[in-house]
Parts: C-alpha cells; structure tokens; sequence
C-alpha cells in the first residue's frame, strides 16, 4: 500500500517550510518511525518520520524547495524489506564508495567517515572535502548540510586572517608593491536564505523599526562570582555532574533585578501593557543552524544546579537540531553571552516583543580604583538594550546597576537583600 510522506504541522502561525535534507534516497527501505526527511520552518528543524515499515517509492520535493503544511513530499510502499531488492537506508550510507567519498582512512587499519546526508555530500564535492575533515552534529553522528558550510566559512575565516598577517612586501625604491592581479578561478556562490535566517532579518528590522531602543552600559568585577565557582567546582560536578558556569548567576541576578522593576519584564500590546508576574529567560546559544535563544521557563523558581542544567540540555539540542517549537517562544527577557566568541561591547537587539535583553561580554584583568589604590580584577563590560517607550532611562540603569550589585555579591542572591 502507498503512503502519502505529508509536511506536518509545526506551529499555529506557520503555513509554508523549507525542505532540509532527505536522509533517505529514493528506493532506501526504511523503517516505521525512521526520520526520512527534515522539513525547516522559521523556528525549528523536524524531522519526519516513517509511519511503516516500507520502501522510499518516490521523491516529489526536493532539499530546498518550498512546501505548504499538509503537502505531499514523497510516496512510501508499505511493506517487508525485499529480498536483494530496495537497499537499506543505513546500510547504504554507511557502505557507499568504499574507499572512496564516504570512507575516510585514519590510523591502523582505516575507519569510517560519519553518514553523509545526501545534500552534505554534493557540498564536499563541490569543495573537494573529504567528510572526515568535517565535524558531523547531525543526529546519530550524521554530517549535515550546514557542518559543511560552517566548515567552509570557518576555512575561509582562518585563510583571510593569516593573509592579513602577511607583512605588505615592498618593492624597490620603498615604494609599495603594486596590486597583486587576480589568478585562477574567483567564483561566487548564491544560496538562499534558510527560513531561521529570514525570520531573524525580519525580527531584527521589526525591532529597529517599531521599538525606541537604547542601551546602557555598566562593568562588573567578576572576582566574588570566580572565587565561588574555584572553591565550590568539585563538589558541584561531584553532586550535579555539571559545571558551575557564570550564566547561570546572570540568570539568578536577572530574574531578582526585574522583581524590582517589572516594566523590563513586561510587553506592549496595542495601547496596553502587559506585565508578566512570571519569569521566562530566554538564553542565547549557537545551535546547528545558527545562533537561537531557547527559554528557561520559570527561572524564577530554579536553582543554581537547575538553572545550569537546563541550559547545558538547551544547548545540547540546540547543537543537534532538536529543540522544541514551543522552547523558543515566549520569553520575557532575554540574556546574551557575546564573551564566548570574544567580544568585548556590543550592544544587543531587542527579541521584540519584550522590552530588555542583557548582553554579557568577555572578562578581561584590567586595572580598577578600589578603595583608593590601583588593582588588578577581572571585569566585565554589560549592556542592557531596552524599549524606551516602556521602560524609563532611570529604571534601566538602576535595572543594570542591581545586577552588577548582586553578581559582585552573590549573598545577595541567596539572602534576598
């Protein structure tokens, strides 16, 4: 019997996707609940599985074309594994080209590349990569379109740094050496924006656009949160199996702060204001496709370990494709960590329709006045981005300095003073 493979529903608001990547070919045998294909929506990635056990009949929507919910993708042909017939989905990835693109030798005896998906491998023929070169975060250890891609970038990225490092030779006489002419092929590479991409873009300008934004700036001494995390680290992995990170004191310090000052906390709507008595963070992190900001329901009413356990699960399955529709929608406030890839300012956007986000930044030893003497402490530069039309210049800086208060002093956090 033929089944029909449909685009399932991935939210209220959603109509149209994105086809990601087939992991089957057409003629694989899969079975039931094997996902098949990843359909992208302006959210999250899904994978769709087999409703049986059966045979890939046929393929009707391609990796990257657009689909409407409920649409037809392919055809699945019910039924047992064919005797030497239709080849199995796994087996082929993990059998083709032996020796060749999927196979990779390493060490004694050779081992295996990752399973390629079928759009990943087209990319490292195109840029005459092995798999074996690139990291696999697909799930089961699959090599996904978008691991070649952030591996090209990255190559990229490391090639231009070591050109700018080069000394500017000089020619006779002193003077500059002329232009090098271009050589060789200069290509160009046109890709369409993934559905992720587009709704940032659009988000970012809504944003810049429909709120009054400015940002404030403080700095904070981050030497009592790093004594604490130094004494306590063994027993906290000890006890948590889980490190004690610096996020999960913002997340704490936050969730205090807009106790205090609830307008942060709230959302315009209409000529309303709508204030949350609850407290939903939204945590930045880099995920397969790019930067999200999953949501620690509730962190008002999570521990330290809790808090950094949840973000740790986030982060994983941010990593692998797998969050949730739900995880990434309605926040409250939203936290950034810019440190991790090394900035040191910025000022952070707004995620509307809230009204504040803190950004987070590298820590550096800088030279302070303490008490009347010169010292050196590892600081941290923090922005608050708000929406002015909700929150007062007055509220916001006092908003920032009660942060910097209690990460200087974690007690605080634990006293509620």
């Amino acid at each position: 019997m033929s089944i029909d493979l449909k685009v399932p529903s991935v939210g209220e608001s959603v109509t149209e996707v994105v086809i990601g990547e087939w992991l089957v070919e057409q003629g694989d045998y899969v079975e039931e609940d094997q996902p098949v294909v990843v359909v992208e929506s302006d959210k999250v990635n899904l994978e769709v599985p087999a409703p049986k056990s059966g045979t890939i009949a046929e393929i009707l929507i391609g990796a990257g074309d657009t689909a409407k919910v409920g649409e037809v993708l392919g055809r699945l042909e019910e039924g047992e594994r064919p005797a030497g017939g239709a080849r199995d989905a796994d087996a082929a990835d993990d059998s083709e080209g032996d020796g060749g693109e999927d196979a990779v030798q390493g060490g004694e005896g050779g081992s295996s590349a990752p399973r390629v998906t079928p759009a990943a491998r087209r990319l490292l023929a195109e840029h005459g990569l092995e798999a074996g070169a690139v990291k696999a975060t697909g799930p089961g250890g699959r090599l996904l379109k978008e691991d070649v891609l952030r591996h090209v970038e990255e190559a990229g990225a490391r090639k231009a740094e070591a050109s700018k490092a080069q000394p500017a030779r000089k020619a006779s006489g002193g003077a500059p050496a002329p232009a090098p002419v271009p050589v060789g092929e200069r290509t160009e590479e046109r890709v369409r924006m993934s559905p992720l991409r587009r709704t940032v873009a659009r988000r970012l300008v809504e944003a810049q656009q429909t709120a009054a934004l400015l940002t404030t700036f403080n700095e904070i001494d981050m030497s009592a949160v790093m004594d604490l995390r130094k004494v306590h680290r063994e027993a906290f992995i000890e006890r948590y199996d889980i490190k004690l990170g610096f996020m999960s004191f913002f997340v704490k310090a936050v969730v205090e702060a807009l106790k205090q000052f609830p307008a942060v906390n709230a959302r315009i709507d209409g000529e309303e204001i709508v204030y949350h008595h609850y407290f939903d963070i939204g945590v930045a992190v880099g995920g397969g496709r790019g930067l999200v900001v999953p949501v620690i329901r509730n962190a008002e009413r999570l521990s330290f370990a809790e808090v950094e356990q949840t973000i740790n699960d986030l982060g994983r399955r941010a990593r692998d494709n797998k969050l949730k529709l739900d995880e990434l929608t309605g926040g409250t406030f939203s936290i950034t960590n810019g440190g991790v890839y090394g900035s040191l300012l910025s000022t952070p956007i707004i995620n509307p329709p809230q009204s504040g986000i803190l950004g987070m930044h590298g820590i550096q030893e800088r030279p302070v006045a303490v008490d009347g003497q010169v010292v050196i402490r590892p600081m941290m530069y923090v922005a608050l981005t708000y929406d002015h039309r909700i929150v007062d210049g007055r509220e916001a800086v006092t908003f920032l300095r009660r942060i910097k208060e209690l990460v200087e002093s974690p007690v605080r956090m634990l006293l509620e003073v």
